[in-house]
């Protein structure tokens, strides 16, 4: 049986992508921590990764979806303030958090994970934060370069107003190439 990576996410539309591209080229060109960045215009908002899974269960994935979507009005997020993960002082990830009804996202991520739990996928050990992933730190980076992302992160405010209407979520085929991933979408669940 084939076997494809993948996850099921939100897609972002134009102007959240415009928005991360300014911000990566304000976070670039004012640190000089060595980061791998992400493509802006390949970024999505991640529910639930699957990891390999065999092609054969990809309809079995979309009628969970359908389970966790049915009851859920579409929603809005807005781009939130920027941050890291563990911590300013030892910067692994960049990232963006997102405002607005992040009660339902909550439910609908947690929905999900209930409805593909039986299909074989064990939920998530971390709590669900919801981010857009914007770089990661590279080994090499020293601890001074890390220190003075975080110093640079938490100093920029988000650009206010930009936001994504939710009315839709994706299952997700992802290649990992050496130019970066390669995202196809397999299938889709409407919140109604």
């Amino acid at each position: 049986m084939e076997r494809i990576r993948a996850f099921i996410a939100i897609e972002l539309p134009e102007e959240v992508k415009q928005v991360l591209t300014r911000l990566q080229n304000r976070l670039k060109s004012g640190s000089r921590a060595p980061v791998r960045w992400t493509d802006p215009y390949a970024t999505h908002l991640t529910l639930k990764f699957l990891g390999d899974i065999d092609i054969s269960m990809t309809g079995k994935i979309t009628a969970a979806m359908a389970e966790a979507a049915r009851d859920i009005h579409p929603f809005r997020l807005d781009v939130g303030n920027p941050g890291v993960f563990p911590d300013p002082r030892r910067v692994r990830v960049v990232w963006v958090g997102l405002t607005g009804a992040l009660d339902t996202l909550d439910r609908l991520q947690k929905r999900l994970e209930a409805a593909l739990s039986p299909l074989g996928f064990a939920a998530e050990a971390r709590p669900f934060t919801p981010h857009l992933t914007l770089g990661r730190v590279r080994d090499q980076a020293r601890p001074e370069e890390r220190q003075e992302l975080g110093r640079l992160v938490a100093g920029i405010a988000p650009e206010p107003g930009t936001g994504l209407d939710v009315t839709s979520f994706h299952l997700i085929k992802s290649q990992l190439r050496p130019e970066g991933p390669l995202y196809t979408r397999i299938s889709s669940a409407e919140l109604k």
